[in-house]
């Protein structure tokens, strides 16, 4: 009898036991199911513009190169009035918001509302361009953190009004930029322009070594 006992209070512990590790196991699944359903759908990866040699980097280091880029591309395309200054800096403005912090937006709003009340902007036609030559290198971008960069962007501008050229110059912007990775769908590139690290300086013609004479 005590043998029948010893026999049922064994396989009332084993059954004990192997509801433990059920009760764990769900408690595994649970946890993995929550990490799998948190986690990001995408992630934006920037690579070198030059893998030859090879790429090694964590995927949230960002290339100084893809920086520059991004400073290039939304700069330009803030500044480029095809037909009228008035509205397209306006439009501009408004359609690259995602890609500026909110102090440079009101700083650059304000820059706009200046200018048109100056009459700076009525009918002005402007193409603004990296100057040749002058295109990325790495001494274009200062690394200030691993969320902040001070880039080097030397254009040129050309104005005309009503088909007279009213201005042509060379400028040297020294625009900040900082991660942002707030909004990718608005903003996949997860990068802002924060205006002026500087005053931006007016640059002489180019000579054709990329210096200024």
């Amino acid at each position: 009898m005590s043998r029948y006992r010893h026999a049922l209070s064994a396989r009332d512990s084993h059954i004990l036991t192997l509801r433990g590790i059920i009760v764990a196991l769900l408690v595994i699944c649970t946890v993995m199911w929550w990490g799998w359903k948190s986690a990001p759908t995408e992630l934006t990866i920037h690579n070198p513009p030059d893998l030859r040699s090879g790429s090694t980097r964590s995927w949230w280091e960002i290339h100084p190169s893809s920086v520059y880029a991004f400073s290039l591309y939304v700069w330009q395309q803030i500044n480029r009035w095809p037909s009228n200054g008035e509205n397209d800096y306006r439009r501009n403005l408004y359609a690259y918001q995602h890609f500026l912090t909110p102090s440079c937006q009101i700083e650059l709003n304000r820059e706009y509302e200046q200018r048109r009340n100056s009459n700076e902007l009525n009918n002005r036609v402007r193409g603004i361009y990296e100057i040749p030559g002058r295109g990325y290198r790495p001494e274009s971008v200062e690394i200030l953190s691993r969320d902040a960069w001070v880039v080097t962007l030397d254009m040129a501008i050309d104005e005309q009004y009503r088909g007279t050229q009213v201005r042509d110059l060379f400028i040297r912007y020294p625009v900040r930029v900082v991660r942002a990775d707030v909004d990718p769908q608005n903003n996949p590139w997860g990068l802002q322009l924060d205006c002026f690290a500087r005053t931006p300086q007016r640059l002489q013609m180019p000579t054709p070594e990329g210096g200024a004479s």
